[in-house]
Parts: C-alpha cells; structure tokens; sequence
C-alpha cells in the first residue's frame, strides 16, 4: 500500500532519532479538523463514563486512582478509547505510525488488548492537579517494568497530545539514551536524574517511547483549566504476540506516584 503523506520522507530520520534517544515526537500528522473531532470524540467518551451512560467499572480505570469517595464524579482514565472512539481508532491505527513503528521494531507491530489478558487497551487520560484527581504525576519508570519477565518486547508507547505540555500542565521528564541502559540506576520517586531533559509537546503531537526508556511525568504546577493536560495513550509491540485469553504476567505497579 502506498502511503500518500508529507511525514512519510521524514521516516527515515524519525527512526534513527527514536534509535538514538529512546524517543521521538512526530509532528503535522493531523490538521486541525481532525484533532477537533479526536478531541470533542474523547471528552464526550469521559462525560458519558462519569455520567453512567457507559459502565465506569468496565471503562472507568478507577483502580488507577484513589481519590476518594467524597469525590466520585472526576475520571481520570477511560480505557479502550478505540474501541468506543473512531476517530481514536483512527488516530491510533493511522498508516505513517504503523510505517514508523515498524521501522523502529524492525517487525510488524501488534497492539495490546484486553483479549490478551492485559489490564486496558488505550486509554485517554485526564491528568490534572487538584482535589479530584489522583493521578496527576508518576515517578521515574520504564514501561517493560509493568510485565518485567513477559516476553511481548519490545514495545513502543504512543501518546497523542490534545493539550500543549509545559510546567504549568505537567510534562514528561525523560533521560535520553537510557533505553540502552541497564535499569539499576534508576531512581525510585521523583529525583532529579543527571542528563535529563523535559520533553514538551505542542496539541496534536505524537509522542513515541521506546519501552525501556526512563522516564516520569511531571506534576502541574497550574489549578485548572491551564493545569489540564489530556492525551490518549497506547502500546504497540514487537515481541511474542499473546493468544487470546492468555494469562498474562500480573500488573507491576512500581511507579511512584
């Protein structure tokens, strides 16, 4: 299949950029028409879960948060957005992504679903400071520690961005390179890390990170609404494909938060 896009003479170097730091950010990839559906299409999905029109125990991703009973109407998650967004989908599956994945696994990438035992497909995500949330940063970590010994790596996480990040919403902190490394190193909450950097994003941008890349996120240092930082997120990977039903190495939740 030949892919009609402008990004599609930039894979080469996106890939050897990934390769080198352990992520890259992929820019231009919708206009503005798109991110406007994508957006209005994932805060209606968060709505209808806080209202109860979709099931919050099934969508809702709650045990992800703890922010008491006194607070129940904030969602922090709503899990497999793909499944009930099609522009989330859409975004999600588009082909100058799956052409960089592939580049950058070096196989045809699958992504993870709730079929194959796993915890959530994609999520969208709300983080932001506050009472109501209780998921507003996290602390230095590398995705393949979630499945430490399973053998479905490697694996790239890709986030989309609806809000610009910086220190007033919240942002990624990242060491680049590390994904080479080993992860002993690593600090256990929120240190600072010799050599990091903060990576920001503008809305519409396109982040994806190799799964052994150390990294954290950033709290925002802004009340609502400019402390709002929104994305979808999901995994794509290069290693064993599980079987459907497959019980899956437990959940390693080690991140601080």
């Amino acid at each position: 299949m030949t892919i009609d896009h402008p990004l599609m003479a930039e894979l080469d170097d996106l890939a050897a950029s990934f390769d080198e730091d352990g992520y890259v950010i992929v820019k231009g990839l919708f206009d503005d028409t798109e991110l406007f559906e994508l957006e209005a299409s994932l805060v209606r999905l968060q709505e209808d879960v806080r209202t109860g029109v979709l099931d919050r125990a099934r969508y809702g991703g709650d045990y992800l948060t703890s922010a008491g009973d006194d607070i129940p109407d904030f969602v922090n998650y709503v899990k497999d957005a793909t499944r009930l967004s099609e522009p989330a989908s859409a975004a999600f599956h588009h082909p100058v992504l799956l052409a960089l994945l592939e580049r950058c696994l070096g196989v045809t990438p699958w992504e993870m679903r709730e079929e194959y035992g796993a915890r959530f497909g994609v999520v969208y995500q709300d983080a932001r400071p506050g009472q109501e949330s209780a998921y507003s940063r996290i602390g230095w970590h590398s995705d393949h520690q979630a499945y430490p010994t399973s053998d479905f790596y490697p694996g790239v996480a890709l986030t989309f961005h609806l809000d610009a990040t910086s220190p007033a919403n919240g942002f990624l902190r990242v060491l680049p390179g590390s994904h080479k490394l080993p992860t002993d190193g690593m600090p256990l909450r929120f240190e600072k890390v010799p050599g990091e950097i903060g990576v920001y994003c503008d809305a519409g941008d396109v982040l994806l990170h190799h799964c052994d890349l150390w990294h954290s996120a950033a709290r925002a240092t802004e009340d609502a609404p400019d402390g709002i930082r929104r994305h979808l997120r999901g995994g794509w990977f290069g290693g064993r494909e599980p079987e459907i039903g497959e019980e899956l190495e437990a959940f390693n939740k080690n991140a601080a938060r």
